[in-house]
C-alpha cells in the first residue's frame, strides 16, 4: 500500500470534495455521491476507498464496454498493469487476480456472485456507480444490500449517481448521506434545431416517418458545426440500423463535398467486436483526419469518457427495452428519452473544453418530456429475479425491498413464466415454492428459459447440441456482415443455413467452428474466422460460455456426448423453454388486391394470449414460413417480429406443457368402423391451438351420453360392423312391418325409432357404451338367455294393437296375362307417395296404363270418391255426396275391372245418375299424388332404371334400352336372326312375334326391318312392342325395296324437261337421283300399304312381288310426279311473291308465319313425306296460302278470328306430341292430323278452293283422342 501514490487530477470536481468524502466513508456505512458527468466520480472513488484501507472493492458498471474502459482508466492512473491490483470481470472475461483489490465488474456479475457468497464477504467495499440509470440489476442489489447491511456492519456501500434524484437513493438507505459534486468544467452551449416533422413527441415514434427527418438534420447540424473549432462529434441515434443509414447518408455528403473529406465516421454500438468499439478511444489510423463523428447509441450516455468530443448531436430517441404485461413480449420500441438521458448525453461534451450540443428537437418538446427515465424493473419481465430470489431464500419477490416495487403485472408475468417452465408451484397466501426443475434452473446463470432447455436436453441425450445453440443465443451473433462487404458475408454465411430452423443454423456454424478448429492452428483459425467473416472475440466468448455451462452444469448431470444428428430431439428440448412463445400460421380470409391481382402480404403468426407477429426478414425461415413455429424471441420495433425461429409440430407441447394445456372436447359422435362414441379434442396451450380436430374416447367424458348414441346409431340404425343374429332377425322383422305400414296406408302399424330405442334401452345395462362393451355383455347374456334381444310386434306396437288386413293391398296384380309385383310408399309430399309397380324394362314397351290406374281394392273408393269430386260443378251436383256415389259405382264395377277407368266410370255414373256424363268431364291429372301410380322399371337383374308416374314418357326415354333388352332376352334355337346393312332379301321369311319366357312372365319381340336414318342402313332387329314394329317394318321394308331396284335415274333425267329439274331444285330435293329415289320410296309405301293393309310383309316372296311392281311402275311415275312437282314449285313461288308484295309492316306476324309454312310444306323428302296421294293437295296448300295473304289486307279482322281457330287446332296438335316437320316415326295418328291441319287451313282461308275431306275443330279433337 506503501508503495502506491494516489494521484488525482485537480481539474476533476470530485477531487475538491476528497476530504469531505474520505470523512463520510469513514463515519458511514453508506454514502451517496451526486455527481454530475464529468465530475471525475467514476474513475476517482475506487482510489479513495483504497486510502483509507479498504481491501476489497468491488465497482460495478452497467455495461462491458464502461467496465473494461474504467478499469483501464484506474489502472493507467495509480501506475499498475490491468489484472493486478486493478483487474475487471464482464461476462465472460475475467481479467482479475488475487492481488486484485479494486475489481471493475459490472453489475450482473456481481448479482450473480450471490449464489455463491450470499453475504458478499469477498468484498468489503462496493460501489454501485451510475444507480440512476436503475437497471433491474441496479434496483435489485440495492434491495440486497439493504437487507445485507446490518448483517455486515463492516461492509461500506457508496451509491454514485448523476444528479438524478439523488434523495431517493439516500431515503432507501435510512437516510444515508449525500455528497453532491459539480460536474462539467467547461460551459455548453444548447441549440435547438427542430426539424421539419418532428414525431418524437410520440412515445412510440415510428421509423417510417422519422428517417428522412433526423438524417436530414444530422446532416444541417454537422453541416452547421463545421465553421467551429476543431474538436470530435459525438451522435445519438436510437439504434444499429440508424446508425448504419447514418453512415450511408454522412459518406454520401462528404463525397459530394458537402462535410470535408478530412471527417472519420465511426460507429459505436454494444453489438460491435471490443477492437471495433475501442477505435473510438484510440488515435485515427486515417491519415488527414481532422474531424470524427461517433454515431453511437445510448451506451455512450454514461461512464464512458470518449476523448477530444466537443460537439454532441442528439436526436432525441433511443430503443428502450419495455415489456409489455398485456402482450407478454419484450419490446424495443423507439422513445422519445427523458430530460435526465438528454442531459446526460449533453454532458458528454465540454469535458475538455468548451462545448456546443444540437438536439433535433424543440426547446417546447423538451420541457414536455418526463423527468426520468422508467427504472427497468418497471419495464421488464421478472422472471430471473423472482427465480434467485426464492433460490436465495430472500422471501416473497413482493415484499422485496426495493427502491421502487416492481409493477404487479410485472411480478405476475414473472411467475407465470417460471409456471410455465415447470419451475414453481405457488402455495397458500401467494408464496412460492421451487420444483425440482426451479432448483435446477437456479443454479444455471442464464435466462430461465435457456436453463429450462439445457434441463430438457438431458433425456434425449443432446446436451452437447442444446448447450451450443443456448450460448448462442445468449451473445451478440459471430457472424458479421461489414457494410462494403454483405453480400459476401451472407454468400459465406449461407452455407450454415437450416431453411427450417434458425436454432440448426446456429448448430452448424458451431459444428463449422469446432472442425475446423480441430485442423488448422491457431492463427490459421483467425485467419480462417476473418476471411469467412466470423468474429474471432466473439467465438470465443461463445465456446468460454459453453465451457462454463459445462462447468455449472456437471452437478445437474447434464454431460455432454459425442455428436449427434437429431433435429427434432434438439427442438423437443428448446420447446421446453418457449412454450408460450409457439405461433400458428394464420390462413388469410381475403387476400389483399391490386390492379386487379392479390398483393403477396407477409404471413401472420398466432402467439400465446392472442399475439400476432411476423416472421422477422433475416430468418431462416422467412423464406419457407411453417405452419408452426416457435420462436426465441418476440420483439417489438415497427412490428412484432419473431426473431430466431424453427419449424415445429405443435403437439410436441402437449407432453412438456402438462396441465399448462387447456383441453375441450366438441361434436360427440358415432363412428361406426370405430364402433364408439368419437368427440374431437381441441388441445389450447396459451390460447393457441396446438392438437386440433384429434380423435378421443368421448365416454371418458360422459358414458351416459355415450350409451345413448351407442344404443340409437348402432341397435336402431344398424350403423355397426357386429354381425349378430338377433340384429338380422329384428331387422327382418322391422322391414316386415314398415311394408304392411306403406300397404295398409297405416304408419302405426309400424315401430317407429322411439319404439326400437325403447326396446333396447330397457335390455342394454348402462355401462355398455361401445361395439366392444356390448359384445363383451352379449357373449355372457346370449349364452343364458339366447332370445333376449329378440324384438316382436307385440313387444314393439303393445299387445292391443290390431293387425290390419292386407289383402285389399296385394303384393302383385296380373295385366294382360302379365304378373307385376306392387309395392307400396307411405310418404305425403313424395311424388310417388301410393302404389308403385315394378315393371321389368322387358315388358315397358307393351304396358298399357288401363289396367293399372283401378290400382288395387282396398284404394277404389277413395279413387272414384276424388274423380268424382273433380268433374265439373254442373254434373257434380247430381252426384254428392260424392263419397256414397262412389260406392254406388264401385258396386256396379266388376271385382277385377278392366278398361279406362274415366269411360267405365263415366258410363256407370251416366247410368245411375241419368246425367250425361263423358270420360273427358275427368281430370286425372287433379288426382293426389297417393292414387296416381308411379312406375319403377327394373333391369334384367331388379335393379332400378328409372321410376315415374308418366308411363309413355318412360315408354319414349327408354326406348332402345327396352330394345336392348328384349333383344338379350330372347331365346334362339341357333344364331339370333338379327342382320345389319342389309340390300337385299337374303334372308329367311320373318316371323311376325317371338316369345321366350323371363321369371314368371312371357317377354315378346316383333321382328322388324329398321331404317337408320343417320346412315340410310337397313337392319333387321328385335322390336319390343306391336306399335313399334308396325311402324318400322314398312319404312324398313320400303327402304330395301329401294335399294333393290337399279336406279333409272340416267334415263328419267334425260328425258325431263328444264322447268321441270328447275321446280324438282327448288323443292328441296339435292339432285334428280335423290327425287328419283324419293318417287321408288313413295311407290313403294303406297304399294305396301294397298297389299298389306294391317298386316306386315314377312316372307320373300311377297318382298319380290313387291320389287317387281314398284320397279315396273317407277319410271312413269317419276314423270307424272315431276309434272305436280312443277305445279307445286310455281304455287309455292306465287305464295312467296304474294307475301313480298304486301305491306309487310301491318302484317308482319302473319307474314313471317306463312313464309315458315310455306318451307314446311316444301323441304324434305316431300314426295315419300306427303305421299303419292296427297302429293297433289300441296299445290291447293300453297295457293291457300297466296290467298290468305290477298284477303288478310282486305280483311285483317276475319282472318284474325280465323287465325284463333287455326291455333287451337295446333295447340290441340302439339299436346298430343305433334311437331311440324314430323318425326319420321310419328304415329299413324300424328301424320293424318298433321295433314288435316293443311285441310283446316283450306277451310278457314281459302275455302274456294275445297277441301279433300270433312274438317273441323271437333274432327281434329275427336281424331287425335
Amino acid at each position: 500500500m506503501s508503495t502506491l501514490s494516489f494521484n488525482y487530477p485537480e481539474d476533476l470536481p470530485v477531487v475538491e470534495k476528497r476530504l469531505e468524502i474520505l470523512e463520510a466513508l469513514r463515519a458511514n456505512q453508506v454514502i451517496v455521491l451526486a455527481g454530475a458527468t464529468g465530475s471525475g466520480k467514476t474513475t476517482q472513488l475506487p482510489k479513495m476507498c483504497l486510502e483509507i484501507g479498504r481491501e476489497s472493492i468491488a465497482h460495478t458498471q452497467p455495461r462491458r464496454i464502461a467496465a473494461r474502459s474504467v478499469a483501464e482508466r484506474i489502472a493507467e492512473e495509480l501506475n499498475v498493469d490491468l489484472g493486478s491490483l486493478v483487474g475487471y470481470q464482464v461476462r465472460f472475461t475475467d481479467q482479475a487476480s488475487k492481488q486484485t483489490k479494486i475489481k471493475v465488474m459490472t453489475d450482473g456479475i456481481l448479482l450473480n456472485a450471490l449464489q455463491r457468497d450470499v453475504e458478499l464477504r469477498r468484498y468489503d467495499t462496493i460501489i454501485i456507480d451510475e444507480a440512476h440509470e436503475r437497471s433491474l440489476n441496479i434496483d435489485f442489489l440495492l434491495g440486497y444490500l439493504k437487507q445485507l447491511l446490518p448483517k455486515r456492519p463492516d461492509l461500506k456501500v457508496i451509491i454514485t449517481s448523476a444528479t438524478i434524484d439523488p434523495g431517493s437513493f439516500s431515503k432507501h438507505f435510512n437516510d444515508a448521506p449525500i455528497i453532491e459534486v459539480s460536474g462539467r468544467t467547461y460551459p455548453i452551449d444548447i441549440l435547438y434545431r427542430e426539424v421539419a416533422s418532428d414525431d418524437s413527441k410520440n412515445s412510440d415514434v415510428d421509423e417510417d416517418l422519422l428517417a428522412s427527418d433526423y438524417l436530414d438534420g444530422v446532416v444541417q447540424a454537422l453541416v452547421e458545426l463545421a465553421d467551429k473549432p476543431q474538436g470530435d462529434t459525438l451522435v445519438f441515434l436510437s439504434g444499429e440500423s440508424e446508425i448504419r443509414d447514418a453512415q450511408d447518408v454522412i459518406a454520401g455528403k462528404i463525397a459530394s463535398g458537402l462535410l470535408s473529406n478530412t471527417t472519420e465516421v465511426l460507429p459505436l454500438y454494444g453489438r460491435l467486436s471490443s477492437a471495433e468499439q475501442h477505435r473510438v478511444f484510440e488515435v485515427s489510423k486515417k491519415a488527414g483526419v481532422k474531424r470524427r463523428v461517433i454515431l453511437a447509441t445510448n451506451v455512450a450516455e454514461t461512464s464512458l469518457t470518449i476523448p477530444n468530443i466537443k460537439y454532441v448531436i442528439d436526436s432525441g430517441t433511443a430503443r428502450i427495452s419495455r415489456y409489455s404485461p398485456k402482450a407478454k413480449v419484450q419490446r424495443l420500441p423507439i422513445e422519445a428519452i427523458s430530460q435526465a438521458s438528454a442531459n446526460q448525453r449533453a454532458g458528454r461534451a465540454g469535458r475538455t473544453s468548451p462545448g456546443t450540443v444540437i438536439r433535433l428537437y424543440s426547446k417546447e418538446d423538451f420541457d414536455s418530456r418526463p423527468e426520468f427515465t422508467d427504472p427497468e424493473i418497471l419495464r421488464t419481465n421478472l422472471a430471473a429475479v423472482i427465480l434467485q430470489a426464492a433460490a436465495s431464500g430472500l422471501g416473497d419477490i413482493r415484499k422485496f425491498p426495493f427502491l421502487q416495487p416492481p409493477d404487479s403485472r410485472g411480478v405476475k408475468d414473472g411467475v407465470g413464466l417460471l409456471k410455465e417452465l415447470g419451475g414453481i408451484t405457488e402455495q397458500e397466501a401467494g408464496a412460492i415454492a421451487l420444483t425440482e426443475v426451479g432448483k435446477q434452473l437456479s443454479q444455471l446463470p442464464i435466462e430461465p428459459r435457456f436453463a429450462r432447455m439445457l434441463i430438457a436436453s438431458k433425456k434425449p441425450g443432446l446436451v452437447r447440441e442444446v448447450m451450443a445453440i443456448v450460448a448462442g443465443l445468449t451473445i451478440q451473433d459471430p457472424r458479421e456482415r461489414p457494410l462494403e462487404k454483405r453480400e459476401v458475408a451472407d454468400r459465406l454465411h449461407a452455407r450454415f443455413n437450416d431453411e427450417a430452423s434458425d436454432f440448426l443454423t446456429l448448430l452448424n456454424l458451431w459444428n463449422h467452428i469446432e472442425d475446423q478448429q480441430a485442423k488448422l492452428s491457431s492463427s490459421a483459425f483467425r485467419r480462417l474466422c476473418k476471411a469467412e467473416f466470423l468474429n474471432y472475440m466473439r467465438i470465443r466468448e461463445w465456446q468460454d460460455l459453453v465451457r462454463q455451462l459445462k462447468s455449472v452444469t456437471k452437478p445437474l448431470g447434464l454431460t455432454q456426448g459425442g455428436r449427434k444428428k437429431d433435429p427434432d430431439g434438439i427442438h423437443r428440448a428448446i420447446l421446453a423453454g418457449l412454450l408460450s412463445q409457439i405461433g400458428i400460421q394464420q390462413v388469410v380470409d381475403k387476400p389483399v388486391m391490386k390492379n386487379g391481382k392479390p398483393v403477396r402480404q407477409p404471413k401472420v403468426y398466432l402467439g400465446a394470449n392472442n399475439k400476432k407477429y411476423f416472421v422477422f426478414p433475416g430468418s431462416a425461415v422467412a423464406k419457407k414460413q411453417p405452419e408452426a413455429m416457435m420462436s426465441a424471441e418476440l420483439v417489438e420495433t415497427s412490428r412484432l417480429f419473431a426473431r430466431v425461429n424453427a419449424a415445429i409440430d405443435p403437439a410436441w407441447a402437449e407432453e412438456l406443457a402438462g396441465d399448462l394445456c387447456k383441453r375441450s372436447v366438441t361434436d360427440p359422435h358415432w363412428e361406426k368402423k370405430l364402433g364408439a362414441v368419437i368427440g374431437f379434442e381441441k388441445v389450447n396451450l396459451f390460447g393457441v391451438p396446438i392438437v386440433q380436430g384429434r380423435k378421443v374416447q368421448y365416454a371418458k367424458i360422459d358414458p351416459f351420453f355415450c350409451r345413448e348414441l351407442f344404443v340409437r346409431h348402432a341397435l336402431v340404425y344398424g350403423e355397426w360392423d357386429s354381425k349378430q343374429a338377433f340384429d338380422e332377425q329384428n331387422k327382418a322383422l322391422l322391414k316386415e312391418m314398415e311394408d304392411d305400414a306403406d300397404r295398409a296406408r297405416s304408419p302405426q302399424l309400424a315401430a317407429n325409432e322411439d319404439d326400437v330405442f325403447r326396446f333396447y334401452n330397457n335390455r342394454i345395462p348402462l355401462d355398455v357404451f361401445s361395439t366392444r362393451s356390448f359384445e363383451g355383455w352379449w357373449k355372457k347374456v346370449r349364452a343364458e338367455t339366447p332370445e333376449f334381444l329378440k324384438m316382436t310386434k307385440a313387444e314393439l306396437l303393445g299387445a292391443d294393437t290390431a293387425e290390419a288386413s292386407l289383402d285389399d293391398h296385394p303384393g302383385s296384380m296380373v295385366i294382360d296375362g302379365q304378373e307385376f309385383n306392387l309395392s307400396y310408399i307411405f310418404d305425403p309430399g313424395n311424388q310417388h307417395d301410393g302404389v308403385v309397380v315394378e315393371i321389368p324394362v322387358t315388358l315397358l314397351a307393351s304396358v298399357r296404363p288401363e289396367g293399372f290406374e283401378w290400382l288395387v281394392p282396398a284404394m277404389r273408393l277413395e279413387l272414384i270418391t276424388e274423380l268424382i269430386r273433380g268433374l265439373p260443378k254442373s254434373i257434380r251436383k247430381h252426384v254428392v255426396p260424392a263419397k256414397d256415389w262412389a260406392a254406388k259405382a264401385l258396386a256396379a264395377i266388376p271385382e277385377e275391372p278392366f278398361g279406362d277407368i274415366t269411360a267405365v266410370l263415366a258410363q256407370e255414373l251416366q247410368r245411375l245418375s241419368g246425367v250425361r256424363v263423358s270420360e273427358t268431364d275427368f281430370d286425372k291429372t287433379a288426382l293426389p299424388t297417393s292414387l296416381q301410380v308411379s312406375y319403377k322399371i327394373l333391369e334384367v337383374d331388379a335393379s332400378e332404371i328409372a321410376i315415374g308416374a308418366d308411363l309413355a314418357a318412360l315408354q319414349s326415354d327408354l326406348a332402345d334400352h327396352v330394345t336392348q333388352a328384349v333383344s338379350e332376352v330372347i331365346e334362339f334355337d341357333g344364331e339370333s336372326i338379327e342382320r345389319t346393312a342389309l340390300e337385299s332379301w337374303d334372308f329367311e321369311d320373318i316371323p311376325v312375334q317371338l316369345e321366350s319366357s323371363h321369371g314368371k312372365n312371357k317377354v315378346a319381340a316383333y321382328p322388324a326391318l329398321v331404317l337408320d336414318s343417320a346412315n340410310g342402313q337397313v337392319d333387321l332387329k328385335l322390336l319390343s312392342s306391336q306399335a313399334q314394329q308396325f311402324i318400322e317394318h314398312p319404312r324398313g321394308v320400303a327402304e330395301l325395296v329401294v335399294k333393290s331396284i337399279p336406279s333409272p335415274v340416267k334415263y328419267i333425267e334425260s328425258h325431263l324437261t328444264q322447268p321441270e329439274k328447275l321446280a324438282i331444285a327448288s323443292l328441296g330435293y339435292q339432285g334428280i337421283g335423290g327425287f328419283v329415289t324419293d318417287v321408288i320410296r313413295a311407290a313403294a309405301i303406297k304399294q305396301l300399304s294397298e297389299s298389306h293393309e294391317g298386316t306386315l310383309l314377312s316372307t320373300g316372296k311377297d318382298f319380290e312381288k313387291l320389287k317387281n311392281l314398284v320397279e315396273a311402275i317407277s319410271i312413269e311415275l317419276a314423270f307424272d310426279v315431276s309434272k305436280v312437282m312443277l305445279k307445286i314449285s310455281k304455287a309455292a313461288s306465287e305464295a312467296n311473291k304474294a307475301i313480298s308484295s304486301a305491306k309487310a309492316i301491318d302484317f308482319l306476324t302473319v307474314l313471317a308465319s306463312e313464309k315458315i309454312h310455306i318451307q314446311g310444306l316444301t323441304t324434305g323428302n316431300l314426295v315419300s313425306t306427303a305421299g303419292l296421294a296427297r302429293l297433289s293437295r300441296i299445290e291447293v296448300y300453297l295457293k291457300g296460302v297466296a290467298q290468305r295473304v290477298q284477303k288478310l289486307q282486305e280483311n285483317p279482322e276475319r282472318d284474325r278470328i280465323s287465325a284463333i281457330e287455326l291455333m287451337k287446332a295446333e295447340d290441340l296438335f302439339e299436346a298430343a306430341g305433334g311437331k311440324i316437320p314430323l318425326p319420321e316415326k310419328a304415329p299413324d295418328k300424328l301424320v293424318a292430323v298433321r295433314w288435316l291441319l293443311e285441310e283446316f287451313r283450306v277451310s278457314l282461308f281459302a275455302q274456294s278452293l275445297g277441301t279433300a275431306e270433312a274438317v273441323s275443330l271437333k274432327r281434329i279433337q275427336k281424331q287425335l283422342s
